[in-house]
């Protein structure tokens, strides 16, 4: 292997370079793998929901235990509050991720290739008409302006 910065040959991959000090990574090994949408929905579903189960567990908790005592202080009822209203808003947010679930799972396959892969093939082809080689541009496109405008100014009064 050769150091992309100095060139320098027989170099192992992951190791730094031995002349430059540049990280060599091993171009063979295959990329990370991305995640699918499905999959980000999936583990949002889930962090969400354990979220607000949690919020609710610790707030019911903290007010069960020390809500009813006489010299409770004010931070643990703003806690609490904090707690469930933090718990609310995984309820929403769970609530958001069923409904893009839902629509998610309404696409037809083809429509989530093309969106995965750019723009799908019959799209460009209503995009884009077809090339014509027959009609190339000419190398200069201002050439003929410029005669006419050489023209426009002989034409032209000079104040």
């Amino acid at each position: 292997m050769f150091c992309p910065k100095c060139g320098r040959p027989d170099q192992s991959p992951e190791t730094f370079c031995r002349q430059c000090g540049t990280f060599l990574p091993d171009l063979l090994k295959p990329a990370k793998k991305e995640n699918t949408p499905e999959e980000h929905i999936k583990v949002n579903t889930v962090l969400s929901l354990m979220t607000v189960i949690t919020c609710f567990t610790l707030a019911i908790l903290l007010y069960s235990v020390l809500g009813f005592r006489q010299q409770t202080p004010i931070l643990v009822y703003v806690t609490t509050g904090l707690l469930i209203a933090m718990g609310a808003w995984h309820i929403q947010s769970f609530i958001r991720i069923r409904k893009l679930k839902k629509q998610w799972s309404l696409r037809s396959p083809n429509q989530t290739s093309d969106e995965n892969s750019g723009i799908g093939g019959s799209t460009i082809e209503l995009m884009l008409e077809p090339a014509d080689f027959n009609d190339p541009v000419p190398v200069s496109v201002t050439e003929n302006t410029t005669r006419n405008l050489s023209k426009h100014e002989m034409c032209s009064p000079k104040a």
